[in-house]
């Protein structure tokens, strides 16, 4: 599982910074966006000096290296439980979350700053603008609650009764 979580997490990493490079080199996004692509679905550039969902905005470069920090931490602690999982779904969850922290980490060393850029909205509600490391986190977590219930569903029974060790 650990080489498969590492592939997806390198994958995850690379799609991340292909989108980013499109959006901003080859689409030129801050200068066109927003761009209508479907009825439901823009390409709209936004830049997110916050935490998740734009929420926790700061223009701080202390800040921003702060939440580098963070993702760097975190990444290396899912690292570790990405060599002792057996499980191939957690596998591929901890993949999604590590190559979506460390795709949005780099967005800060290099601009202080996340790119966003992918707009989902139904009339004039809008989903908050995110990206492909956005989407792969959400998806691992998603994936890692999905193990935790499957997971627990195949663990051996307990003791047969009260009392026995």
């Amino acid at each position: 599982m650990v080489r498969l979580g590492f592939q997806i997490a390198v994958l995850t990493f690379a799609a991340d910074r292909a989108t980013k490079w499109l959006a901003l080199e080859v689409w030129d996004l801050p200068a066109r966006s927003p761009i209508r692509i479907t009825p439901f679905f823009n390409l709209w550039m936004t830049w997110n000096s916050g935490v998740s969902f734009g929420m926790f905005q700061s223009n701080s470069s202390a800040a921003a290296w702060l939440l580098v920090g963070f993702a760097v931490a975190v990444s290396a602690a899912l690292a570790v439980w990405l060599t002792r999982t057996r499980s191939v779904l957690l596998g591929v969850a901890l993949g999604f979350v590590i190559g979506g922290a460390l795709g949005n980490a780099l967005d800060r060393v290099l601009w202080g700053r996340v790119a966003d850029f992918l707009d989902l909205h139904r009339g004039t509600w809008h989903w908050p603008v995110f990206n492909v490391a956005d989407a792969a986190i959400v998806a691992g977590f998603a994936l890692i609650v999905l193990d935790g219930f499957v997971t627990k569903r195949r663990a051996p029974a307990g003791p047969a009764g009260p009392g026995t060790p």
